[in-house]
């Protein structure tokens, strides 16, 4: 029987991690940036509140890989959000089923009508969103409407659902579909549970073997990530996340990853515990900063909920992708309904503004990432 993230998993003892990272002092740190020997063991000392102090070289760092890996550009993405429907009851998310929130699935008039008002912004990757509702917002509305937002989406589209099997993966891309993003939030089960009050995504380990069913699937991109602030320890988090990242780079070497690391937002009916922490901009710049040096290859991305001052910092750095005059309810583009969103937007600015930001700190936007009709689908390892 194949060895799988869940079992790995379950030998991970989250105490004893706590303890390795914060008892990690300063030569340990100096040791890691002097030899630049970055692994699993190493990746300790990064995330330990000791290195810190040292966000300076490690941004440095952080800054020469990506350069000499990707080179002086950014792709630009945009979500578009399919539906705010979810069967879920999760603390941190306005889409929550409890929530009385006006509830929306895009029709193919609507569709059509946000796909132009993003085709008309230059911007050729789509990121597709919805709430999890397989029932209402499954497989037979993606079948229908993936096709649809291929004609507008002639370069990357990737999609953020709820888990699916890895039958349905494997139709979807064939749909057109090159990625997927699929967050386990946080790896702290009692955490995930206490957030996680019913619905699918309750199923804790339903969503840790979905990369998998994905690298299985073929789906040529993955996302992963942990929602920064959920559990009371965002260093052992990002421990294991980098773990889990590791082992599927290892195994299912076919496929590319991707990773972001979102904050906890604002937003409607929002009944989060009380073990959610907030994550400073220091922190946060750390944890990426150790995760490009872990994995120069691995594609960044960061989305609006962060801060214009922090992502005009942080973006020249190590970001590859961003979002940038986004809208995160169903038909936000077109109509501008914010009461239907799922978090509280930060950074505002259109893709125009984020051009000139960029451009001032020497790097190149990409607005459309490669043609889609390039993608080949009947290569046969």
């Amino acid at each position: 029987m194949m060895n799988t993230f869940s079992q790995n998993w379950n030998k991970i003892n989250w105490n004893d991690l706590s303890f390795c990272i914060y008892n990690q002092n300063e030569k340990n740190v100096e040791k890691v940036l002097n030899t630049k020997i970055f692994n699993l063991a190493s990746i300790s000392a990064l995330l330990s509140p000791k290195a810190k102090s040292y966000i300076e070289p490690l941004a440095k760092i952080a800054q020469g890989l990506t350069r000499q890996r990707f080179g002086n550009v950014v792709n630009f993405y945009l979500p578009l959000y399919l539906s705010n429907l979810c069967s879920n009851e999760c603390t941190y998310c306005g889409f929550s089923k409890s929530n009385r929130i006006k509830r929306k699935i895009l029709n193919e008039q609507e569709i059509i009508k946000e796909c132009e008002v993003i085709r008309a912004k230059g911007i050729n990757n789509f990121l597709l969103v919805t709430g999890e509702h397989k029932n209402k917002v499954g497989m037979d509305y993606f079948r229908r409407y993936i096709p649809l937002i291929r004609n507008y989406c002639s370069s990357s589209l990737l999609i953020e659902i709820q888990p699916m099997l890895e039958e349905e993966y494997v139709e979807l891309k064939a749909l057109g579909v090159d990625g997927v993003l699929v967050y386990q939030e946080t790896y702290d089960i009692i955490t995930y549970s206490n957030n996680h009050l019913y619905g699918k995504k309750r199923n804790f380990f339903w969503r840790l073997e979905t990369p998998e069913r994905l690298a299985k699937a073929g789906i040529d991109k993955i996302g992963l990530g942990v929602l920064m602030g959920l559990s009371n320890d965002w260093r052992v988090d990002c421990y294991i996340l980098a773990k889990h990242l590791l082992y599927l780079r290892d195994i299912y070497w076919k496929s590319s990853y991707s990773i972001s690391f979102p904050r906890l937002r604002p937003c409607i009916g929002q009944t989060i515990s009380n073990s959610a922490v907030l994550i400073d901009d220091i922190d946060l710049l750390q944890a990426m900063c150790a995760f490009r040096l872990l994995m120069p290859e691995i594609e960044i991305s960061l989305s609006t909920r962060e801060s214009p001052n922090f992502r005009n910092h942080v973006i020249p750095i190590l970001v590859n992708n961003v979002s940038t005059g986004s809208k995160t309810s169903p038909g936000g583009y077109a109509s501008n309904k914010k009461e239907l969103e799922q978090f509280v937007i930060y950074d505002n600015r259109s893709p125009k503004e984020m051009h000139q930001v960029l451009l001032s700190a020497g790097i190149q936007p990409i607005y459309k990432d490669w043609d889609s009709y390039l993608r080949i689908n009947s290569i046969k390892y």
